[in-house]
């Protein structure tokens, strides 16, 4: 059976679907990735075949520094960019799937993919990193706090962004008037697969996010989707000199996004007096501070005295699973949904938004991180349920519900 993964967006968004196909070929599936050029090294290191979506996201997620408010004019280039981004993905999809598929897994911003799938007569299913379904149990993650309205206030919120414009809309639209399907919106279409309980997979543990009471059936959390471990991976000898030459370090690390620079970093790390592993900078050697590029979270993280990061859905389960408490500095979309939940479950001090944030404010939450035992108590409970968990099963399960019985083969 081949598997086609559908996944614009950062690498945060490619690496755990990598991790999914990985463990999906040791089942006998083919399975292939359309991303941007950017993630095709981690698309094939996981096994996988790439297919490429083209674009490149990595210029839209920096944000302004800490304090700058954004300007209207800001927000209407930022939409214009990422309807233009949307508009190459949705390209990139409908080549991708001709390329050949079976079934289709989209993520959360890839509705164009459920159009294409149509066309075509492909079974297509929603396979999202964070929770996007209106509901009571939590406001909308778009909108990017984690503020609860109540569970009305938050359903019907949910419901009108739903119902309202998004990026991708216009790319669907022209996806669908070049298949020839017939016209329909986004927001229609997805309004049409709930009402079929259309599945959708959710690549987040129960442990963390508790299934809501209101969703619907086909909705179905099945536990992370680690990204693809490199066998015989091996540090570099001035990381491994760094770890071994004094206390456990605090992890800096923001994505794809360059949220802070290399001086603020350093600068809260001396206040909070603590040693610092710096990712996504350069330059920085020394017995109080180190940086480093690509490293592995699931080896690095279990080292450290805390993370400090911007609580994105993929570095937030990585630092749950490491077992060490987390300092979230949540910027936007579902990263404030994330941090909170952190928060709430012990694993970390409250969260610092991004738009609030001092050297001071960072240091602090640091200190507070490292000195308080209950956060590395929680944060170890729960590494151990994670431990516990299959996210690949649930997934196997729902590919042999959705596609016919005689497609059902495994090479």
């Amino acid at each position: 059976m081949q598997i086609l993964m559908i996944t614009p967006g950062t690498r945060g968004d490619v690496a755990p679907m990598a991790g999914l196909g990985s463990r999906l070929r040791t089942l006998g599936f083919d399975v292939a990735i359309a991303s941007n050029a950017a993630y095709a090294p981690v698309v094939t290191s996981a096994g996988c075949e790439h297919r490429e979506l083209p674009g490149d996201m990595s210029h839209l997620v920096s944000p302004a520094p800490p304090g700058r408010k954004e300007t209207g004019a800001d927000l209407r280039s930022y939409m214009r960019e990422l309807g233009d981004y949307f508009e190459l993905a949705a390209t990139g999809t409908l080549a991708a799937v001709e390329a050949g598929a079976d079934v289709v897994l989209a993520n959360s911003v890839a509705p164009f993919a459920y159009d294409v799938a149509e066309a075509l007569g492909i079974p297509a299913i929603g396979a999202h990193l964070q929770p996007t379904e209106p509901s009571g149990a939590y406001p909308p993650v778009v909108l990017g706090s984690a503020r609860s309205l109540g569970p009305a206030g938050n359903r019907l919120l949910g419901s009108l962004i739903a119902a309202g414009k998004a990026p991708y809309d216009a790319p669907s639209a022209r996806v669908r008037q070049v298949l020839g399907l017939p016209g329909r919106s986004r927001a229609a279409s997805e309004r049409d697969r709930r009402k079929a309980n259309s599945p959708v997979l959710h690549g987040i543990s129960p442990t963390v996010f508790c299934r809501p009471a209101d969703w619907r059936s086909g909705l179905a959390l099945t536990g992370y989707w680690w990204p693809h471990a490199e066998p015989g991976w091996q540090p570099s000898s001035q990381l491994a000199a760094f770890l071994a030459d004094g206390p456990p370090p605090v992890f800096f690390g923001f994505g794809s996004s360059a949220a802070l620079d290399v001086d603020f970093m350093l600068d809260a790390a001396r206040s909070a007096g603590v040693r610092a592993v710096l990712q996504g900078v350069q330059g920085v050697s020394g017995s109080k501070a180190i940086s480093i590029g690509a490293v592995p979270h699931e080896w690095l993280f279990p080292q450290m005295a805390a993370v400090v990061h911007h609580a994105g859905a993929g570095t937030a389960a990585a630092g749950l699973r490491a077992g060490v408490p987390t300092v979230s500095v949540p910027i936007y979309t579902d990263q404030p949904f994330w941090a909170a939940r952190i928060a709430s479950l012990g694993a970390g001090p409250q969260p610092v938004p991004y738009r609030e944030l001092t050297m001071e404010r960072l240091a602090e939450a640091i200190r507070q991180a490292i000195s308080t035992p209950d956060y590395a108590a929680r944060a170890r409970r729960l590494s151990a349920g994670l431990a516990t968990e299959d996210g690949t099963a649930p997934v196997v399960a729902a590919l042999r519900s959705a596609t016919p019985e005689g497609t059902w083969r495994t090479s």
